[in-house]
């Protein structure tokens, strides 16, 4: 037999479920967009290659950036954008067994294919800041000093310089 004082337990629950069930929810819900903003690949390509000529044993030759002569990199990429230039130098250049030692390196770059109010840097394996410019476009250029020894063996001596072009 039931008495009140079990009713009022199980009265109480029931309404406290019956309210929680039939009681409005408040709610509210926001929406955002998602966005991405796709560079343009950056490609790169050797536009010159740095050309000592004719060198003599004994006599150090410089080319400068500007010359007619020096290398060049041609990089096209998103306008203008922060990106890194970074170089893998040889410091020599080579004939088989036989090594001419290049002593110092220059460069410049612009967005165009000028040295004229180009920028000048120094490359080497570290970043290297640069702008490309707006059409897109940056020239790379690069000079270097050979320093044959008095007995430097005669013959045609190579190396490879890259460049490593990075957004930032």
């Amino acid at each position: 037999m039931l008495n009140h004082r079990t009713l009022r337990p199980a009265a109480a629950l029931a309404l406290l479920l019956a309210a929680a069930i039939g009681a409005p929810v408040s709610a509210q819900s926001a929406s955002i967009t998602a966005t991405a903003n796709v560079f343009q690949p950056i490609t790169i390509s050797g536009g010159r290659t740095l050309d000592f000529q004719n060198v003599f044993p004994g006599v150090n030759k410089t080319i400068a950036v500007a010359a007619g002569t020096s290398g060049r990199f041609d990089v096209t990429a998103q306008a203008n954008q922060l990106m890194s230039l970074t170089f893998t130098l040889p410091t020599n250049l080579a004939n088989g067994a036989n090594n001419l030692a290049i002593n110092s390196w220059t460069g410049c770059w612009n967005g165009t294919n000028s040295t004229t109010g180009c920028t000048a840097f120094t490359p080497s394996a570290t970043a290297t800041s640069s702008t490309i410019g707006s059409a897109g476009t940056l020239y790379v250029f690069v000079g270097a000093t050979v320093a044959p020894t008095a007995a430097q063996v005669a013959g045609t001596y190579t190396g490879t310089v890259t460049l490593t072009v990075a957004y930032m």
